[in-house]
């Protein structure tokens, strides 16, 4: 009994040492950084630094290796057997654009872009941003048996793209990520239909056919009022896997399904909201740093820099840092003064050049069209370096330059706010 009472006695103590500690430490500062929009752009830049050092270092070939390693189930009638890349790039992904579809949707029902001539803006911007990188490359690579990758700087990272700019905050305005969120889905669809238009073999009508069939099915069930988002998750399902098999990327099925989630203009919480809260942190936290991991495991060669100076790799770096900028910029303003489209609420003319600038991080998408346009290795390992490097010129430039703005617009209040109190004195 004593030795009882002596272990309670103690394990009381303990807990109230424990209790001291969590009152006299602010945990505060840390709940709040874990939910602010800063951190995932956060561990997504340290994925992508991790990636690369194991990819120039001694276990690199070992992490490739791991990234080709088949998992799943295949036979006669189902085939759902790929590498762990394919299962981040075509599974995972497809979270992703899930999530960035019910935003889009929301914003569509009830926010930036819930008239028509806001919701065209990105429209116009994501063409401009598409039409004048491919020009750009072309006139570099006309003639050449480079002239293939012309669609290489026609895309745009989404995920990236908004990882950059989520490290800005509030430091910009709100509207600006709905707006580079509906560009880089524009500017994706483009490069899928690209893709399958020039760059693939051959598509599979009959899936497609399957997968507008579930589709269809989807727009009923949101048309009839089904609410629960069960009966959208398992077709969605479904509709992934028919999508996949036809030769289209499998990530556009997430925008697809997103759009058919009931949503409501009222407060009340409703199956999009309620789907959006759910996966928000899973894809910030978990799938997008897993995505960089896989996704940025470049190994530098001797061959990368001297690629950098050819049509190959000046196409690039120029289509996508001046090319993307120009094109989205120029887009956005014959768009606005044809009375088209209006800018996002609280952005000036230099925001929508800033985020022309994050439009031109190309990388993955980029990377993914480039392996489909060549079949000379040199040519590949040339237009990987070109990629990588145009995108984080775009990436850090983009960044410095609307983070300059906010800096200037502070000064300025700053000096209203002084000029105003001199006249009150």
């Amino acid at each position: 009994m004593a030795f009882s009472y002596l272990i309670q006695t103690y394990t009381l103590k303990i807990f109230s040492i424990f209790a001291c500690m969590a009152q006299a430490i602010n945990l505060k500062p840390f709940r709040d950084f874990f939910r602010s929009e800063q951190i995932g752009g956060i561990i997504l830049i340290f994925s992508v630094f991790v990636s690369l050092s194991i990819a120039n270092s001694a276990v690199g070939v070992g992490f490739e290796n791991l990234l080709d390693v088949k998992l799943g189930y295949s036979s006669s009638s189902l085939d759902l057997e790929y590498s762990l890349s394919q299962w981040i790039n075509d599974g995972l992904m497809a979270i992703f654009f899930l999530l960035i579809g019910l935003e889009i949707k929301r914003e569509i029902i009830e926010g930036e872009l819930s008239s028509p001539r806001k919701a065209s803006m990105p429209i116009f911007a994501a063409i401009g941003g598409m039409f004048l990188p491919a020009g750009i490359y072309f006139i570099f690579n006309s003639n050449l048996e480079t002239t293939s990758g012309w669609g290489i700087p026609m895309a745009t990272d989404i995920a990236f793209a908004l990882g950059i700019l989520s490290l800005l905050g509030k430091r910009v305005p709100a509207s600006l990520k709905v707006f580079l969120a509906a560009l880089a889905i524009v500017d994706d669809l483009g490069a899928i239909l690209v893709i399958a238009i020039f760059y693939t073999n051959e598509l599979h009508w009959l899936q497609l056919l399957y997968s507008a069939g579930i589709l269809a099915l989807l727009i009923g069930m949101n048309y009839w009022g089904v609410k629960r988002l069960f009966f959208y998750i398992i077709p969605g399902l479904f509709l992934w896997y028919f999508i996949h098999h036809s030769g289209i990327h499998a990530t556009i099925a997430g925008v697809l399904l997103a759009l058919t989630i009931p949503s409501n203009p009222v407060k009340k919480t409703s199956p999009l909201e309620h789907l959006e809260h759910l996966i928000v942190r899973p894809v910030n936290f978990l799938i997008m740093p897993i995505f960089a991991l896989a996704n940025t495991n470049i190994r530098f060669e001797n061959k990368m820099l001297d690629g950098l100076t050819s049509p190959l790799g000046l196409g690039i770096i120029f289509g996508l840092v001046i090319g993307k900028p120009l094109g989205v910029t120029l887009f956005s303003w014959i768009a606005v003064k044809s009375g088209l489209a209006t800018l996002p609420s609280r952005a000036s003319w230099k925001h929508i050049f800033g985020l022309g600038l994050l439009a031109g991080i190309g990388f993955t998408m980029s990377i993914f069209i480039a392996l489909l346009s060549f079949s000379n290795p040199d040519h590949k390992i040339e237009a990987k370096f070109s990629i990588l490097l145009a995108s984080i010129l775009a990436g850090v430039s983009g960044f410095i330059f609307l983070l300059s703005l906010n800096k200037k617009r502070k000064r300025r209040i700053r000096k209203a706010r002084i000029s105003s109190q001199r006249k009150i004195a």
